[in-house]
């Protein structure tokens, strides 16, 4: 099997994330997408994240219904800092006759210089960076592969902003989140 692995904070997960796993399947050819939500971000210390328990409720409301994504817990069960070696270390170990192409926006490709253990990384999966709006693809390392995928200009921060300010940001997220978002009224001041 092909099997993409997107991680993130998803704070909150939103329709960029979904378009970007939903292309990325198509495009890749891969038979199924892992969320994997992180417990603690080592490069974020945004006092404004969501516990890691509704974080990944709202990502099992968002893909419910798509039969080719699927969530995994697994560093949110780890805590701590999660990392990217010990996650794929373990689904590597999971998924041992399977193809693993990990899925990042281009966004994050200027800080690969401080991933730890980069280059075991790289042995592991077929590293692949879709294009983000602002973020172009320039200067990518050989081992990166690119892919293009439909500009959707939204940012969990975003959402956040809106949820923050009393603004509406009903269309930047599924309405199952939407949802969510108010009733537990995650993100208020």
């Amino acid at each position: 099997m092909r099997i993409g692995i997107l991680g993130g904070t998803f704070n909150p997960v939103h329709i960029g994330h979904l378009i970007l796993a939903e292309e990325a399947r198509e495009k890749l050819g891969l038979d199924k997408v892992i969320f994997v939500p992180t417990s603690l971000p080592p490069h974020k210390e945004d006092l404004n994240i969501a516990p890691a328990s509704d974080r990944l409720k709202m990502i099992k409301l968002a893909i419910s219904g798509n039969k080719y994504f699927t969530v995994s817990g697994i560093e949110i069960k780890r805590q701590g800092r999660s990392y990217t070696i010990d996650t794929l270390t373990e689904l590597k170990r999971k998924f041992n006759r399977d193809e693993l192409y990990f899925i990042i926006g281009s966004d994050l490709l200027k800080y690969l210089d401080e991933w730890k253990d980069l280059n075991q990384i790289i042995k592991m999966v077929k590293f692949v960076a879709a294009t983000r709006p602002g973020y172009p693809l320039e200067q990518i390392p050989n081992y990166i592969q690119t892919l293009a995928i439909r500009a959707v200009d939204v940012s969990g921060f975003e959402v956040r902003q809106c949820v923050r300010d009393n603004k509406s940001f009903r269309y930047l997220v599924p309405d199952k989140i939407f949802g969510y978002i108010n009733k537990r009224r995650l993100y208020r001041p």
